[in-house]
């Protein structure tokens, strides 16, 4: 396509697509993330691509390869239009079926519908799955709409329509004003003001100024950002074109992670494709506006993803954090004024542009404004992707969206805000996805992340597994934070294997605060987090592990022993076949016995018993 010199030659390109859209009735969509691509569905969609082609529907059928659906569960995913089927966890052996019935004839293939695990129920449409119900998806539900390697799906559903609306109708203090009006606060963990961040690097002095997206994901568990720029990256693209315009950047770079493949194969093509069209490059749309983005690949360690640390890599330092005495937004990258906010930030300008700030606001609670994208993982029925309003109980996301505890057991708690957040109890799961709520009870909203644990989780295990991480990610470079987590993760793995005594408790809790105070950086500074949290909801497990040695939860090896019940041992024998340390002995018929001199406690005769005759105690 030839170069767009103004927003009138824009527009016509978008008529044009829209009308050659419009002759194809029929779409199916298949999603092209990377959850679904380790269950094959880039099989699958080789596999549709020849059946339509095979049947000669190639011309009048459209294929679109998706970014992610969020109900990773279940995926590969597929949505038929017209009628809004949705098929899960399709293989290519289904594409004979879903092209000649339901694409050709309208047919639904009730066993690829969606069945409900307890009432089972089918569901034939998206929006009637329980899952997908209580959510408020504004941004996931953009990556139905586009293949994420064309930018001609993007322009089609209005893509760059808000960037022409400011570079031609709004002054830069306009955009800013809106911003703030919106109410948005930084998805990447901190949620400070995005408009105020905006204003002070535009105030700032200096002619030469940039935006950074911040992709560099690390928290455990968490995705939602890889989602949403694999999914959509010309929506983050044209989020910080709008932000560059604002503060008077010229240049911007999108940080991410090299163990995100299809992020940056996505991110580059989308940068390259708007360069093409004029989209980035000088004038753009034959305005004063010249902003080009570059892609920096980070190698993957924790701590970058914090703002100096960050910058420090871009410029081929180490990623280290400095003292934040000077603000990023006076003193960032090259020692120039610098905004950065994640990529779920600049996703939402768009439509903030086009929509309203009231629009935007209308959503969440007093403080915390918009949807939020969780990463809903651990011991639930239905994990994935989950946007919802800011403000919707924890309940919600983890009962109605997340179907609540598998294998029988008791939802125990869960764990928000990645490594830098905090353990919440049941008894707390009323409180809302909130940035302030959810400090004030010891953990946060972070970047989103959000682990549901049961009561096969050991609370004091769990934060051993969080200092671990931690400790792995600290930089080294301040004394908090590099022997602080050392200390700390030392007397918790003095509790879990039963060398633990009454008055480390304390001393815990005084290490914590102290780090937590005194770290330089972020990373340091919320690293206690999983300490205090679980020391104040979950004291009594640190208890008995200390004065009972014992681990309630049965987790930690230590402090547990593997023993067979006679009474419901029926001799099968499949423990002993199981068992490769041969610590289990008995004849055929006759209740087996666990040399506990020889156990190692690996669980994989408990799991291969048929009977639950094997106990922990």
């Amino acid at each position: 396509m030839p170069r767009l010199n103004s927003f009138r030659e824009l527009e016509h390109l978008r008529e044009s697509l829209r009308g050659q859209r419009q002759a194809i009735t029929t779409t199916v969509m298949v999603c092209g993330g990377t959850g679904c691509q380790a269950s094959q569905s880039r099989a699958v969609i080789d596999a549709v691509r020849d059946e339509l082609s095979t049947q000669g529907l190639s011309q009048s059928v459209r294929l679109c390869v998706t970014g992610c659906h969020g109900f990773c569960e279940q995926g590969p995913v597929m949505i038929v239009e017209p009628g809004n089927v949705f098929y899960c966890s399709v293989s290519p052996d289904d594409a004979f079926e879903i092209v000649s019935q339901t694409v050709v004839r309208g047919e639904v293939i009730e066993r690829l519908l969606y069945t409900d695990p307890v009432s089972r129920e089918k569901f034939r449409t998206e929006s009637e799955i329980p899952f997908y119900r209580s959510q408020d998806r504004q941004l996931l539900s953009q990556n139905l709409m586009v293949d994420p390697c064309s930018i001609e799906d993007y322009i089609v559903v209005g893509g760059y329509s808000a960037l022409t609306k400011v570079l031609y109708n709004m002054a830069p203090e306009e955009i800013i004003s809106e911003i703030k009006s919106s109410g948005l606060r930084g998805r990447g963990g901190g949620g400070f003001s995005t408009g105020r961040k905006w204003s002070e690097c535009r105030e700032a002095p200096g002619d030469e100024k940039y935006v950074i997206c911040n992709a560099d994901e690390g928290d455990p568990g968490a995705y939602m950002d890889r989602c949403v720029l694999e999914g959509n990256p010309h929506l983050v693209l044209e989020g910080m074109m709008i932000g560059a315009w604002a503060i008077g950047a010229g240049k911007g770079y999108v940080y991410v992670r090299n163990e995100y493949p299809l992020a940056v194969e996505h991110s580059r093509l989308a940068v390259e494709q708007a360069r093409e069209l004029g989209l980035l490059g000088d004038n753009i749309l034959g305005s004063s506006f010249s902003f080009d983005v570059d892609i920096a690949r980070g190698g993957g360690a924790f701590v970058c993803g914090e703002s100096t640390a960050l910058m420090a890599s871009i410029e081929g330092k180490v990623g280290e954090p400095r003292a934040k005495d000077v603000h990023t937004v006076v003193d960032g990258l090259y020692h120039k004024p610098t905004t950065l906010n994640n990529v779920e930030t600049w996703a939402n300008v768009p439509s903030i542009i086009l929509d309203g700030s009231s629009w935007f606001a209308s959503k969440g609670t007093k403080e915390s404004k918009g949807t939020k994208i969780l990463a809903l993982t651990g011991r639930i029925k239905n994990t994935g992707l989950v946007e919802v309003a800011m403000g919707t109980p924890i309940s919600t996301v983890v009962f109605d969206i997340g179907g609540g505890a598998v294998d029988g057991n008791k939802i125990k708690a869960v764990q928000t805000g990645g490594p830098s957040g905090g353990c919440l109890p049941l008894d707390k799961f009323d409180l809302p996805v909130d940035f302030d709520v959810l400090y004030e009870a010891g953990s946060m909203v972070g970047s989103g992340g959000m682990v549901v644990m049961d009561e096969s989780s050991c609370m004091v295990d769990v934060a051993k597994y969080f200092l671990t991480f931690l400790q792995d990610e600290s930089c080294g470079k301040c004394l908090p934070c590099r022997v602080g987590i050392d200390r700390m993760l030392e007397i918790i793995t003095d509790i879990t294997e039963g060398r633990g005594r009454p008055e480390q408790l304390d001393l815990l809790e005084e290490l914590a605060d102290t780090v937590s105070q005194t770290a330089l950086c972020g990373l340091g500074k919320t690293a206690p987090n999983p300490v205090l949290s679980t020391l104040r909801y979950f004291r009594s497990e640190y208890e008995a592990h200390i004065n009972e040695k014992k681990c309630p939860a049965g987790v930690c090896k230590a402090l547990i022993t593997y023993w067979i019940d006679p009474d419901k041992c029926t001799g099968c024998g499949v423990c002993i076949k199981g068992c490769v340390h041969q610590a289990i002995t008995g004849g055929k018929k006759e209740a087996h016995v666990i040399d506990i001199r020889l156990c190692q406690k690996c669980g994989i005769c408990r799991s291969e018993c048929k009977f639950d005759a094997i106990l922990i105690t």
